[in-house]
């Protein structure tokens, strides 16, 4: 295990406001305490390229009462990007405002051809507004455009070589775009367009013309919370601010009745709610829509305005996700199968696989479940009509879009689309071209790491006294959430005896930890860890509050335990 090295200048730099337990975690990771203040006036502004252009062209739409169309991505942060435009919209008086998502399995991603001819058949559009999507639409941009059909793209995204001839691009990502972070999710984006579009219609008095309250667009900080949680992008100030206040308003119950509807179904305390609760139990469950189905079964449960039609739509989606974890189940299986199967001279560099009864909604996360327990990027592939499509998860040390963007100029036949992130991306290949896909990628990246694979070791913020495990400490860093994505959450480790253990729910175990050369005992809990025949452990582990019928009590989440 590495342990994080503390800036010491920068430790001597907080304030004696600062405790100094969590000094030290502070300057592990490089924040001064002004980036520590989440208050929503410290949201960076919205100077966008080509924002003024989207402002104008939404105006026209508002006030001349022209139909909008929102086209979105299958996940929860497409879906929580639809739901902030439509309702920002409705807010605003926009009086024709309505959605369309691709079906994964009919349209494929973002606006293509095959979304905008249904788009233009089906709703007739003035304007589409693409959420989370569009950075990469040349071909179904154009054809919109030659239809009459005015767009708008907001997406986050990292941008092709040649850019789509939309009315206006909105996106951090562009080259020579002055938005100083480059973090925001899909929805944060979205959001910042129509909190400028706000101001720009307070500026036309245009609500007091109306007869309009000005809309408070804080309303939709929850929905903004949830989709960067779910895009696991980095948890910048600017972005922990987003989720700070979302959160918020969610444990005040002042948020989407669809985000209350699926916590009543995972039993979450919506009181004490973090980040990671939406993270693992909230997104999991509108991404389980738009993995199997159509995600406009988690759009429609986000924009419910009445509380019983939120459960009947949280209900479907549990039903999505339930068959969504028996298919991973059986698809991680054969994939663990087949990897323990390869033999000795395949890559360790990249592990690419492909099976013809895999779902191609499922691929990702069994990508990102190889990728952690083989810490090399994984690619995972499906069948889907002519072609295979698949998703990859990758590791820090390999910009995986990039690498893409690499082999494509090399082999510019081989990959048939692709886009994505620095960890995780989406491509299409045809199915002859997969075992040359496998070489070339292995290849690539054993290319790009010098022939060397990174170490695996577990990074944490050191070993604790008994002193310092303290149920205070463990509120502290709740407090000092959201934790995140380039903001992780402490990690400590210690040598442990384990007094007592035993499995509860079938898969994780419950235990009793005696620290060694030291009286002090703690209870802790390893999720899908069975029981261990050694004594003496080291183990990794988080401070967690653990709350019982209305008593707090310390307990640790253990990340790793290894057999000394």
């Amino acid at each position: 295990m590495l342990t994080r090295e503390i800036d010491k200048t920068l430790y001597e730099s907080y304030s004696d406001d600062i405790p100094a337990f969590l000094k030290n975690i502070y300057a592990a990771r490089s924040v001064t305490e002004s980036q520590l203040v989440l208050s929503l006036p410290g949201l960076l502004k919205p100077n966008f390229d080509q924002l003024d252009v989207a402002l104008n062209l939404l105006e026209r739409a508002i006030t001349e009462n022209r139909r909008i169309l929102i086209v979105g991505d299958f996940d929860a942060d497409g879906a929580t990007a639809s739901a902030v435009a439509i309702k920002a919209l409705r807010m605003m008086g926009g009086k024709f405002v309505d959605f369309l998502v691709p079906n994964r399995f009919e349209h494929g991603y973002g606006l293509s051809p095959e979304i905008v001819n249904e788009a233009k058949k089906e709703k007739d559009p003035y304007l589409i507004i693409t959420v989370d999507n569009g950075i990469s639409s040349i071909e179904g941009t154009s054809l919109a455009r030659s239809l009459a059909i005015e767009v708008i793209i907001t997406d986050h995204h990292l941008p092709p070589g040649i850019l789509p001839d939309a009315n206006a691009i909105i996106n951090p990502n562009l080259e020579g775009c002055k938005f100083p972070s480059k973090n925001l999710a899909g929805v944060g984006v979205c959001f910042y367009l129509f909190s400028a579009l706000k101001t720009h219609l307070e500026g036309l008095n245009y609500f007091e013309k109306h007869g309009m309250s000005v809309p408070d667009l804080r309303e939709l900080l929850d929905l903004v919370a949830l989709g960067t949680v779910a895009d696991v992008v980095r948890l910048d100030q600017n972005n922990r601010i987003l989720v700070s206040e979302g959160l918020k308003r969610i444990r005040q119950k002042r948020c989407s009745k669809g985000i209350l509807a699926i916590l009543e179904l995972t039993k979450r305390p919506v009181e004490s709610l973090q980040a990671s609760d939406l993270g693992f139990s909230v997104a999991p469950r509108i991404n389980a829509a738009g993995r199997l189905s159509d995600i406009s079964q988690g759009i429609s449960c986000l924009l419910s305005e009445d509380i019983n039609d939120a459960r009947r739509y949280a209900a479907n989606l549990e039903k999505f996700n339930k068959e969504r974890r028996e298919e991973q189940s059986r698809m991680q299986d054969e994939a663990l199968a087949i990897v323990a199967e390869q033999s000795i001279d395949e890559s360790p560099f990249a592990i690419v696989l492909f099976d013809e009864s895999w779902h191609e909604g499922i691929v990702g996360i069994v990508a990102g479940r190889l990728k952690e327990d083989y810490q090399c990027p994984c690619a995972v592939f499906a069948k889907s009509s002519k072609l295979l499509k698949g998703s990859i998860r990758s590791i820090p040390d390999v910009h995986i879009k990039d690498l893409l963007d690499l082999i494509d100029r090399e082999k510019p036949d081989l990959i048939e689309k692709f886009g994505g992130h620095a960890m995780a991306a989406g491509l299409s290949i045809l199915p002859e071209n997969f075992l040359q896909f496998k070489q070339v990628f292995s290849e690539a990246i054993s290319k790009h790491l010098n022939g060397q694979k990174p170490a695996l070791d577990l990074l944490t913020d050191g070993e604790l006294d008994a002193s310092e495990m303290t149920l205070k400490n463990a509120q502290l860093l709740c407090k000092s959430a959201p934790w995140g994505q380039g903001f992780e959450e402490p990690i400590f480790y210690g040598d442990f005896e384990i007094l007592d253990q035993k499995v509860v729910g079938e898969k994780h175990l419950k235990c009793t930890l005696k620290l060694i050369n030291v009286s002090a005992i703690f209870e802790g809990i390893a999720f899908f860890q069975e029981k261990l025949e050694s004594k003496k452990v080291r183990v990794a582990y988080k401070l967690s509050v653990n709350s019982f019928r209305g008593n707090e009590s310390l307990q640790l989440m253990i990340e790793s335990m290894l057999i000394q």
